[in-house]
């Protein structure tokens, strides 16, 4: 039968992999594939016909891409760029705020998640076929880290 195109049904249909993927992958503490680039960071999760990339590259200031492949064919992308902007920050926290993705903004985390006096926010415009976001995270008040991101429908021949 072959995998769904339209727009119609795309986002219903990869929303929830893509959540299963980001939990899986770098939220959930995966393990990193093969480099695709000099120095990258690589993580992958796949389902049937559907495959999720994660690529990113530095450390304390990165940059990086989420993709979804559906058949091969790129179907969806994120980009983002973040920086830690205080020695205090905790990757385990981003990763924990980044494990509750919404099912409703399936980009980054949700809009706001605490524990203690960690704070993560997050900012989004647009819908999942076309949006921008800004996250932060804050220890006792302070910002320690940001990411700007952007995304949505990739459209290619087949």
């Amino acid at each position: 039968m072959g995998f769904d195109f339209s727009r119609d049904t795309l986002q219903q249909r990869i929303t929830p992999f893509l959540l299963r993927a980001k939990r899986a992958t770098y939220a959930g503490k995966g393990a990193e594939s093969a480099s695709s680039r000099p120095k990258s960071h690589d993580l992958q999760y796949s389902e049937g016909e559907l495959l999720y990339i994660d690529s990113f590259i530095g450390e304390k200031e990165f940059a990086g891409e989420e993709a979804v492949w559906a058949e091969g064919t790129p179907i969806w992308s994120m980009n983002y760029i973040g920086r830690v902007t205080n020695p205090r920050f905790s990757g385990d926290f981003l990763k924990a705020a980044l494990k509750a993705v919404p099912a409703e903004r399936p980009y980054r985390g949700p809009e706001v998640y605490e524990e203690g006096d960690w704070r993560y926010e997050c900012r989004t415009e647009g819908n999942f076929g076309w949006f921008q976001g800004y996250e932060v995270i804050y220890l006792e008040g302070e910002a320690v880290y940001d990411c700007f991101f952007h995304g949505g429908y990739i459209h290619t021949t087949r």
